[in-house]
């Protein structure tokens, strides 16, 4: 493992998936066996698929990723930038299921 691995905390499965993504297009895709997680910006498929398998303990039959642009906002009179990210939805196969609490 290179140092920069080491002091970007990148390879461990809890840096990769962040939390899951519960929202009402992701409840519904549920049933269907896809499921969305908030995932590390640097993380790639590979990542994912291994930290899936890691803390879930089910494989993923594929996954896509895709970036979550970041949005200006008004609040109380000032404004920000909500940060954005990137975001995985992971598809496993018919049996499997992933507990979300």
């Amino acid at each position: 493992m290179k140092t920069s691995d080491i002091k970007n905390n990148i390879g461990k499965s809890e840096s990769i998936l962040l939390n899951p993504r519960v929202t009402e297009k992701s409840s519904d895709k549920a049933t269907e066996n896809v499921y969305v997680f908030d995932v590390a910006t640097s993380s790639n498929k590979v990542q994912i698929k291994k930290a899936i398998k890691d803390i879930y303990k089910v494989d993923a039959i594929k996954i896509n990723v895709t970036q979550v642009p970041s949005k200006r906002v008004v609040s109380r009179g000032r404004r920000g930038v909500k940060k954005g990210g990137k975001k995985a939805f992971v598809y496993l196969k018919k049996g499997d299921k992933i507990e979300v609490n």
